[in-house]
């Protein structure tokens, strides 16, 4: 019998820190990218300066005590994550949290009020939050594969133009065309 949940405080308590706190970010990011609990406690944080408050956010993020989406947003593109929805307004739930509609590999997922961490589809955090896997996944967080592919733009081999200078191989040694105003415009 396979499990689907497992015990992880992401290294809370060998960090130092006791009692009960909502770190549930810090701690599924921790995990997920194997880096140490403090480290992602100060990334937090640090992340946390930039924000703004206002009528609906009364007060900025805290590792601690709750992180905003544009904080996390902000933190695991500076890990280099790439984000993955699975909802749209009015689609419904399309995807419950378990294995079998998750890719493997390891994730930092995001479901109502909460992030936790999936890795080959068992769930790493202090308490099984999948609602026997009948809870919503809004979107996943995920390390991109790391694959080049190279469009040609010349099939023959290259040669000299006429100015003697080697013709482009690929397309991104082409410089880019300026587009005019009106494409710019309507894009």
């Amino acid at each position: 019998m396979a499990r689907h949940f497992r015990f992880d405080d992401g290294g809370r308590a060998e960090a130092g820190y006791r009692g009960k706190a909502g770190d549930c970010v810090v701690r599924a990011i921790a995990i997920a990218t194997g880096r140490d609990y403090q480290e992602i406690y100060d990334l937090v944080n640090g992340a946390a300066v930039h924000e703004r408050t206002g009528k609906r956010k009364r007060g900025k993020s805290d590792a601690r005590t709750g992180v905003y989406k544009t904080s996390i947003k902000r933190v695991m593109k500076m890990l280099g994550w790439v984000w993955t929805p699975t909802m749209q307004i009015g689609s419904g739930c399309t995807v419950h949290l378990r294995a079998a509609e998750l890719p493997a590999g390891r994730l930092v997922v995001s479901v109502s009020k909460h992030l936790t961490c999936v890795i080959d589809g068992v769930i790493y955090d202090t308490h099984d939050c999948s609602r026997r896997g009948t809870r919503c996944v809004y979107g996943y967080w995920q390390v991109p594969e790391v694959r080049r592919v190279r469009s040609l733009v010349v099939k023959d081999p290259p040669s000299q133009n006429e100015g003697g200078a080697p013709r482009p191989r690929f397309r991104s040694e082409i410089a880019p065309r300026r587009r005019t105003f009106l494409e710019w415009l309507f894009g």
